[in-house]
């Protein structure tokens, strides 16, 4: 039997499915690819993986070539906790500024432009960085930070009283009252087709994670790598921000963003 290559985003958001799915007995062979968001959107477009819980823009620009698994994604209905712009200034003074932004992920950055593009009207200079949470505190710039950095800056900053902190999110939400699709489970195609009996198996075994997952996430925190540095309870807070799932309103969601997008 051929073995799926699957890529794996090493972010906390991730930690209880993919816990749950190497648990899962029925799931057919993988093998697992760590990496960004960038680097596994990569990895996908030139056939080094199959499948991959991977940014939606990926999806959006190359449609073509991929396919969604249905009912599974990472987003959120307001604040997502870890997607998160860091600024001296308020947004609605963030006008002409350079704004450092996380070369991790190409979706969050595009969120970002619309955000002060089209809801701010603001025109600003989005500049791609290797920004760390360090930076958040020590630059004169405002800067965006993502997955685990995100947190782990706002677990350190959220007391300095000249810092403002935004969740990308939460913004998004309040003014398109629709949820922000961050991430998508997809297939290539061509996988699909030559792995189709192997292809299906995951699936079932990924549905079957996730509401395994779900199930016990006071349980995973105590076992999650950000637990020396989030509370437990913190967390499991930040898991139940997320929504897991893929429905109408999260299409809906997707759909706004390709239009804000393209336009």
């Amino acid at each position: 039997m051929q073995v799926l290559r699957i890529g794996r985003i090493n972010y906390l958001n991730l930690f209880p499915i993919f816990n749950a799915l190497e648990d899962e007995n029925d799931a057919p062979p993988f093998e697992i690819f760590d990496g960004v968001p960038s680097r596994l959107n990569k990895m996908l477009r030139d056939g080094e993986i199959d499948i991959s819980p991977s940014s939606s823009i990926e999806y959006l620009r190359h449609r073509d070539m991929y396919e969604i698994i249905e009912g599974h994604s990472i987003s959120s209905f307001g604040a997502i906790g870890s997607i998160l712009l860091f600024s001296r200034r308020p947004i609605e003074k963030l006008n002409g500024q350079t704004i450092l932004t996380s070369s991790q992920s190409e979706t969050s950055v595009a969120l970002l432009d619309i955000i002060l593009r089209r809801f701010y009207g603001h025109n600003v200079t989005l500049l791609s960085s290797e920004i760390t949470p360090r930076d958040a505190y020590g630059l004169d710039h405002a800067c965006l930070l993502i997955g685990d950095d995100a947190l782990i800056a706002r677990k350190k900053l959220k007391e300095v009283p000249w810092l403002y902190i935004y969740d990308l999110g939460e913004i998004w939400f309040n003014k398109t009252g629709l949820p922000f699709v961050f991430a998508l489970w997809i297939v290539r195609k061509d996988s699909l087709l030559e792995k189709k009996e192997q292809v299906e198996a995951f699936k079932n075994s990924l549905d079957m994670a996730k509401t395994k997952a779900l199930s016990r996430l006071e349980d995973l925190a105590s076992i999650s790598y950000l637990s020396g540095i989030l509370t437990e309870e913190e967390i499991v807070s930040y898991w139940r921000q997320i929504s897991f799932d893929l429905r109408k309103e999260h299409l809906k969601g997707l759909e706004l963003f390709d239009a804000y997008r393209a336009g």
